[in-house]
């Protein structure tokens, strides 16, 4: 009678569960697992059972069952972890988790091919961005929108007035994308936007030659990596004073516009003062352009030439005013109107130095940028940021290792060893270990763009790869990309459109004006962030936990051209290296 009456609840039990809802409690990559790579869920409610399940997508078949782990505790909130491992399942398929007390997870993919949607998605996103132009249906669908912001009629601030160009003088700087959640350009996060795109291209061409995203471009005989980055290459150029090569910090409203679509936006746009840092940031996206572009000329014939002629004479201009910073306070203290739209500020300029004399000496060849090389070359290697982007001239100077060696003054090997060492000490401080990523290192991860610091470390870690073969480092990237897809404190897939939980309320004036429920997709969002400087209603406020859906929130929610570079880079480079990832299930 006894086990008829445990038999009879068993099958109450498993009825409830094929009823129910999926489990907010099991957090995994919400896409799902490359064939032979490590699989791995982390459930964050107490399971008495200790067991866990794989079922078919009906969940009429059993397929795996294994064993969790033991309760851990989070160092970066309340919450308390167990892990289900079934990296020794292989079949492709779609599939749940299952884990009694617990729930069900959401569905997910086992593939070949598990982040090359992911991969489109992200880069698509900036066609999304594209203004001076309209975003059409067949391209679109439900998200295409009347153009905005021509900026063929652009001011000249008085900031930025010069002899040749005095204050209001008309000039045209269409194109380009959005930056961020605002309707403005800002030459400084465009830089390390446009050299973690490149650099993509760069690492891993024959993936991108085949990514097709159905952008107008498509099938005219570039990839689209390239047609994507050329529209926002070209209006960069604009941003060029012809009278002295210096380059225009940004090209903006004096305010920010109203949450309405951009073909309501009819405010005056100005091009601001004249900064060392945007100078110097143009020549490094100028000159790695060039290089690029040399192998399309057929296609664009003499686009790298007068790249390369813009970042020459873009340095040339730094080198004659080597400490121009844009101190947005100061500026508008002396002129009107008065400009308080995102400011990009940078008071250490020695990073955007060493990136632009890495990019023209591996563009032109040329001695005289090893000197700037030498003086401004950092003492370690760091996690890439808008305004810290000495590392994309390191990847640059180790990509071309064998055609600059014959300059034993860079010492390659120590340049090398700095970006070997970062990413051990990822690897080896263990990471985030009640989530099993490497995002989650300390508490300082969680700022302001969080999960675009998950996506730079992908990066360091990929380029360690690239540089010694290790394949720990490729398995410690693919953490980070199960992180933004959902293996996390906060339960989300990070990007729009994505998984089956992302964001709907993204703060993105695109997304929020246009009347769609859904907001643009590939977007990802900036993610945890315990600092809440927007001071929106956050439910939750531990340093991994600190983020709301909510369009309130630009401290956690909006979105950034320079959060999704490197998702387009870390996604792209999974999907060309998944080979590479099975020796962690086979060791």
């Amino acid at each position: 009678m006894a086990r008829t009456a445990a038999t009879l609840l068993f099958v109450m039990v498993w009825l409830s569960f094929l009823q129910a809802q999926p489990s907010t409690n099991i957090q995994l990559n919400q896409a799902g697992f490359y064939t032979h790579a490590p699989k791995i869920a982390v459930v964050t409610s107490p399971a008495q059972s200790g067991i866990f399940y794989l079922l078919s997508a009906d969940k009429k078949d059993t397929l795996y069952k294994g064993i969790l782990s033991a309760p851990e505790n989070s160092a970066y909130s309340s919450t308390a972890t167990s892990i289900a491992d079934f990296s020794a399942f292989s079949a492709a398929g779609v599939y749940i988790l299952f884990v009694p007390d617990a729930g069900y997870s959401y569905p997910f993919n086992i593939s070949n091919d598990i982040h090359r949607a992911l991969s489109a998605a992200s880069l698509k996103s900036y066609y999304y961005q594209r203004m001076s132009m309209p975003i059409l249906p067949q391209y679109a669908g439900k998200w295409a929108r009347a153009g905005g912001h021509p900026d063929k009629e652009v001011l000249i601030h008085p900031s930025a007035a010069s002899g040749k160009r005095p204050a209001h003088t008309v000039i045209s700087s269409p194109g380009g994308w959005y930056d961020a959640g605002d309707y403005n350009k800002y030459i400084v996060n465009s830089g390390i936007t446009m050299g973690t795109l490149l650099t993509a291209y760069e690492d891993f061409p024959l993936y991108f030659d085949t990514l097709q995203t159905n952008i107008p471009e498509t099938g005219n005989g570039l990839p689209d990596i390239i047609n994507e980055t050329l529209y926002n290459l070209r209006w960069m150029l604009t941003m060029q004073d012809p009278n002295d090569g210096g380059v225009y910090h940004k090209c903006t409203n004096a305010a920010f516009d109203k949450m309405i679509m951009p073909a309501g936006c009819h405010n005056p746009r100005y091009v601001v003062q004249k900064s060392t840092a945007a100078a110097l940031d143009f020549a490094a996206v100028m000159a790695q352009a060039s290089r690029i572009l040399v192998s399309f000329k057929k296609q664009l014939p003499g686009l790298n030439d007068s790249c390369l002629h813009a970042a020459q004479y873009a340095w040339h201009w730094a080198k004659q005013n080597p400490a121009v910073l844009y101190d947005q306070r100061a500026m508008n203290a002396l002129y009107q109107p008065a400009v308080t739209t995102g400011a990009y500020g940078d008071n250490n300029i020695k990073d955007e130095w060493f990136w632009a004399a890495c990019e023209l000496l591996a563009t032109t060849g040329k001695e005289a940028y090893i000197q700037e090389i030498l003086h401004y070359r950092p003492a370690v290697a760091a996690i890439p940021s808008w305004n810290n982007v000495a590392a994309l001239g390191s990847y640059t100077l180790l990509r071309y290792k064998n055609t600059l060696s014959k300059y034993r003054q860079l010492n390659l090997p120590a340049i090398e060893q700095q970006v070997i060492d970062l990413a051990g000490s990822l690897v080896g401080n263990g990471g985030n270990r009640a989530f099993r990523t490497i995002m989650g290192q300390s508490k300082k991860d969680f700022i302001w763009g969080s999960n675009a610091v998950a996506m730079n470390q992908g990066i360091v870690l990929i380029n360690a790869y690239l540089l010694t073969k290790d394949k720990h480092y490729i398995a410690a990237a693919l953490t980070n990309a199960d992180y933004i897809m959902g293996r996390n404190a906060t339960g989300f897939c990070f990007v729009t459109g994505m998984g089956s939980r992302s964001p709907v309320h993204i703060h993105h004036r695109l997304s929020v004006a246009d009347g769609i429920t859904q907001p643009i997709p590939g977007l990802l969002a900036g993610g945890p962030n315990p600092g809440m400087q927007d001071k929106c209603k956050y439910v939750f406020t531990e340093p991994e936990t600190a983020y709301t859906d909510t369009d309130c929130s630009y401290a956690s929610n909006e979105t950034a051209i320079n959060w999704n570079a490197p998702l387009v880079y870390v996604s792209g480079a999974l999907e060309a290296l998944q080979y590479e990832l099975a020796y962690s299930v086979r060791k």
